[in-house]
This record gives structure tokens, sequence and C-alpha cells, in this order.
């Protein structure tokens, strides 16, 4: 059987077909994780802007918008936060734009679960029903909610949950035909052995077993190779995008598996089980690939 499976060639080849499965399995789930915050967190965000002119009503207005039903709370921006987000396009004159054009009172609300939940669901009409339940409730002011970007965040992460999803099944297709390519050319350079063994009696079953064992032990190596050189290149793809989806100012990691600090990674946070997974996957697809190969093969057999 080590003449007719080499253990180079095979294990090499479902190690990269391992890889790239992990990877796709681990970004589909960064996907769904990054979709389930944004629905969430942002979606039940939603700010109200008061004109210069009733900045002295700003509490007021925050009060009577915090008593309405569907608000969980309401808070007014500081105006040194808000210089600070304009900080970026205008630089240090950010700091006087206060004194040359007065800006507006930011008034942050964040919805009960229930009307975040309505407003995922439908974005556009929910939106427009809760501007006019808060317009009702404190006349003049301009609301945006976040609900219908949330809900466009959500589709294009199902998108890559979709595509990451057709890559693995795409990279499954692929270790089963070099699976089922390498025992073809087995049995090809073992013929005449098979041959004398079938004649002697040896059945379908048992021959098909011995490639089988062979072939599934050579992918489970594979795919624990593959799912091996996985860790370092997740943690790396993860250091990278820390300093993007770093904690948020509750202190809350932006995605699983990342720490407070930028940089700082959690081992135990990395999605262990696609790569525990992946060798039992690998053994899977080798073992079933081998036993029809084979099984096929010598139905041909005269």
């Amino acid at each position: 059987m080590r003449r007719a499976l080499a253990d180079r060639l095979l294990p090499g080849l479902v190690a990269a077909m391992a890889l790239l499965a992990t990877l796709a399995a681990a970004g589909g789930d960064a996907a769904a994780g990054l979709a389930a915050r944004w629905q969430a967190g942002a979606a039940a965000a939603v700010t109200v802007q008061l004109p210069p002119a009733r900045a002295d009503a700003a509490e007021t207005v925050r009060a009577a918008l915090a008593a309405l039903p569907d608000v969980a709370a309401a808070r007014v921006v500081d105006p040194a936060r808000l210089q600070a987000l304009l900080r970026p396009w205008l630089g240090e004159a950010a700091a006087g734009m206060q004194t040359v054009l007065p800006l507006p009172v930011l008034i942050e609300l964040h919805l009960t679960p229930e009307a975040a939940a309505r407003l995922a669901r439908a974005p556009a009409a929910e939106a427009a029903a809760l501007a006019e339940r808060l317009g009702t409730a404190a006349p003049g002011i301009e609301v945006e909610a976040h609900g219908l970007w949330v809900a466009r965040l959500a589709r294009l992460a199902a998108a890559v949950r979709g595509v990451a999803l057709a890559v693995l099944a795409l990279v499954a297709g692929v270790a089963a035909a070099a699976v089922g390519v390498a025992v073809r050319a087995g049995l090809a350079a073992r013929r005449d052995s098979v041959l004398v063994v079938h004649g002697l009696g040896a059945g379908d079953g048992w021959i098909a077993a011995q490639f089988a064992r062979r072939a599934a032990r050579l992918a489970a190596a594979g795919g624990l190779l593959g799912a091996a050189a996985a860790v370092p290149v997740l943690m790396l793809l993860r250091g990278l995008g820390a300093s993007l989806l770093a904690a948020d100012g509750d202190g809350d990691a932006a995605v699983p598996g990342l720490a407070a600090a930028p940089g700082m990674l959690a081992v135990a946070d990395l999605p262990w089980l696609p790569l525990l997974a992946v060798p039992a996957l690998a053994w899977a697809i080798g073992w079933t690939t081998a036993q029809i190969t084979v099984r096929r093969w010598l139905r041909t057999l005269p």
C-alpha cells in the first residue's frame, strides 16, 4: 500500500485544501459575528440633531425622548466629543468650529431590544415610523437611524458567509478529486497484485478497505497539517485587524478573538471547532472517496 499510495504528494495536497477550508470557515464565522454585533449594537442606536438655536433646551428634549417606550437610554453628546469626531476632517480647526459656525446639539438614543428588532426587520419603514414618533415628542429635531445601513451591512456579511460556504464545498470537492486520482494511480501501479488477490477470493469490500484505510490516514495527516498551518495565519490576520476592530468605548471587543488592547490576541478565542473538525472531515473524505473509487474500479474487471 505504501507503493500504491505515496505518503508525500497526497498529504501535501490535502494540507493545502485544509488550510483554505479553515480560512474560509473562519471568515464565515467572523462575518456572522460582525453581522450579529451590528444588529445588536449599531441598529439600536439613533442620532437626534437639535438646531443650535435650541441648545438651551437640549436637556428638556433629551428627557422627553428618554420617556418614550421605544427608547432605553438617551444622552447629550459632549461638545468635546463632537469636536473629536470632526478633527479627522477639519484638523485643529475643529476646536474653534463652534465660534465660527454653531454646531447642532447631538443626542444619542439607544432603543429597546424590541424596537431594535423591528428596525432590523424593516429598516426603511420602521425608521420612518420611528422618526415620526420622535418628532412628535420633540418637534423640530432631525433623526438619523442607523438601521438601514446596518441591514445593508448584515446582507453583505450574509453574502460573505455564503461565499465562504461555497468555498468550503469547492475545497471538499477538490480534495475528494485529489484522493480519487491518487487512488486510481495506486490501483494502476498495483494492478497485477490487486488482480491476484481478487482472483484468490478477496472480496471487493476487503480490497477497498485496504486502500480506504491508507487514503484516510494520509488525508487526515494532511488535514491536521493544514489546520496547524492555519493557526498562525489566523492569528496574523486578527492581529492586523485588531486596530480596526478593537474594543469599543464600553470595553467590549468588537469581534470575538480580539482582546481589549489592539494587537493582544486570545488564543482560546480562535475558531477551534473548524480547526479540530478539518482533520476529521479530511479522514471522512479520504475514506469515502477511496471506497467509491476502488469499488467502481473492481466492477470494471472481467
